[in-house]
């Protein structure tokens, strides 16, 4: 096994321990199993168990709360919402009617389910892991087996897995669990999210991470996302002495984002409501850089009312009454499907189907509706409200948008660069709008040809491919401000090459703000340029960020 195994780091820090494996998946039942004739006791028996699974999730979010997770209880919430989906229950119902027995119908609707969440683009693939939780735990009630879960330990250990549901790391104790590890999952995953709230150091998108032994000791570090096997003494104490550096630097960076030279860079947040906003505030964000706002609409028969969404986006305004709140429109379609805006047919690819301002455009009356409701949130306030558009592709659709939010009294709008073709041709569509903001996830995901949730492409998700980069230049020099909201600006030593490209505003979970604000601080505007220049100059992912952090020593005092 390498001497350092690298993955992706979610949640910083660093936790030295023996490695404890997560009890593996409960076995498929049987094709073609079936039930001895009594349709009705069967149907019975498997919905009991999924109301059994949804009361045992609502347990646990309980007592998620109760131990300082209110981020878990919300998870456990929605895990239970999916255990009591009617439609799942009818389909159900309609196979045991068939014959199926009970196991076997339940493990066949919910890969229903699991194939169209799994083709679904980036928010919903990353639910699949929940959704398999959730069939396994109502299939071990069918079939007797012991309920999968989190093993238990005398003393504090390193929770390795394929990947981790949400059940298991809501309610874990963070003095017992010292780190996550996974070989699956990305940055938007339930265990990132859980393990960023607990602040639980965790790496993801590890390849071979569960041929690590049981008992094998490892050291992981969560900023840099590497697991090194069997650490020494030296090992760990320097990891810590890093780690512990880093905390003083992050305690000292406060203010405005700014370079060592004064080249100011706002530091923005990403929220998906007002129940971010706190957190945003506590990491000194200086505004909202994407608020997601399909979170209003997602599990919804009916779009909320116009009262409900001015609102939510007025409680988020009056929070930064000297900054700025960038709102993203209604990103429906394919990745984040809404059961009051159909899609226009099977799709073979959803991810390249209808979805962000394609659907929006479908459905114009909703576009309106969200749009004056924005206007009338911002009546009276002094927050700057810059609205974008997702998924836009050339200059037609971005006048198309511009026009809308004119029409609608919104001053300034923009929209969101993360299809190849606008990034390419960004000069076009500048003269429509005030502002770009940069999805780097999908932009990244898009011009790879590469599954975000796939672990197995993990290298050719990454934002630090020089191509990448080469699409974001041509956006930062289109002439009009440009800001990147993607995880990428969320990586401190990726935060100074965006910058040196051109980049004028950065955007990310809340968390990451202190150390990317220490990051740039530590360099001059012409230090990023120069990592930016040498970055786009290498050939591949590894090259590109050595030749970069050669030109950005003050990583080296944050331990990074």
């Amino acid at each position: 096994m390498p001497e350092v195994l690298q993955g992706a780091g979610v949640s910083p820090g660093v936790g030295a321990g023996p490695v404890r494996t997560i009890a593996g998946a409960v076995p498929e039942p049987p094709a073609g199993s079936t039930h001895g004739g009594d349709a009705e006791a069967e149907r019975a028996t498997a919905l009991a168990a999924l109301e059994a699974v949804a009361v045992e999730l609502e347990e646990r979010g309980t007592r998620a709360a109760a131990v300082g997770n209110p981020m878990g209880e919300e998870v456990l919430g929605a895990q239970a919402l999916m255990a009591r989906d009617p439609g799942l229950a009818d389909d159900v119902r309609a196979r045991i009617d068939r014959g199926v027995a009970a196991p076997r119908a339940v493990f066949e609707s919910f890969g229903v389910y699991r194939d169209l969440l799994a083709g679904a683009g980036e928010y919903m693939a990353a639910r699949v892991t929940d959704l398999d939780d959730i069939r396994d735990r109502a299939l071990a009630r069918l079939l007797g087996l012991p309920m999968p879960g989190v093993p238990e330990s005398d003393e504090p250990f390193v929770l390795v897995a394929r990947d981790l549901a949400p059940a298991d790391t809501a309610v874990l104790d963070p003095a017992q669990v010292i780190a996550f590890v996974t070989e699956e999952g990305g940055p938007t995953s339930h265990t990132a999210i859980i393990a960023r709230t607990m602040g639980v150091p965790a790496v993801v998108a590890l390849p071979g991470a569960t041929a690590l032994a049981d008992g094998t000791r490892v050291l992981v570090d969560g900023a840099a996302g590497t697991v090194r096997p069997d650490p020494s003494e030296a090992d760990v104490a320097a990891a810590r002495a890093a780690a512990a550096a880093r905390a003083a630097a992050l305690e000292d960076s406060t203010g405005p984002g700014a370079t060592k030279d004064g080249h100011k860079v706002p530091l923005l947040a990403n929220i998906g409501g007002p129940k971010d906003v706190d957190a945003a505030r506590a990491n000194g964000a200086e505004g909202v850089g994407l608020y997601r706002t399909e979170f209003l609409f997602l599990d919804r028969h009916k779009a909320p009312t116009d009262e409900e969404q001015e609102a939510a986006y007025r409680t988020v305004l009056e929070v930064f009454p000297e900054g700025r709140v960038v709102v993203r429109t209604l990103d429906a379609g394919a990745d984040k499907p809404l059961k009051f805006l159909p899609p226009p047919g099977e799709e073979p690819n959803p991810a390249l189907g209808e979805r962000g301002l394609r659907m929006s455009r479908r459905y114009p009356d909703v576009l309106a509706a969200q749009l004056a409701a924005l206007a009338r949130a911002t009546a009276g306030l002094t927050t700057k409200l810059q609205v974008m558009a997702p998924m836009v592709t050339d200059a037609a659709e971005a006048a198309f948008f511009a026009a809308a939010c004119r029409d609608a009294g919104i001053a300034h709008p923009g929209v969101m660069i993360e299809v190849p073709a606008a990034a390419l041709r960004a000069r076009d569509i500048a003269p429509e709008v005030e502002f770009f903001s940069i999805g780097t996830n999908d932009l990244t995901q898009y011009a790879c040809a590469a599954d975000r949730q796939v672990g197995g492409l993990a290298h050719l998700q990454d934002p630090w491919q020089p191509a990448i980069l080469d699409l974001v230049a041509p956006a930062a020099e289109a002439g009009v401000p440009c800001g990147v909201c993607g995880e990428a600006a969320a990586d401190p030593a990726l935060a100074c090459v965006l910058v040196g490209l051109g980049v004028t505003s950065l955007s990310m979970s809340a968390p990451a703000l202190p150390l990317v604000r220490a990051a740039l601080a530590r360099h001059t505007l012409d230090e990023c340029r120069q990592a930016a220049a040498a970055a786009r100059a290498a050939r591949t992912v590894a090259q590109a960020r050595e030749a970069a952090r050669a030109h950005l020593p003050g990583l080296a005092e944050l331990g990074i």
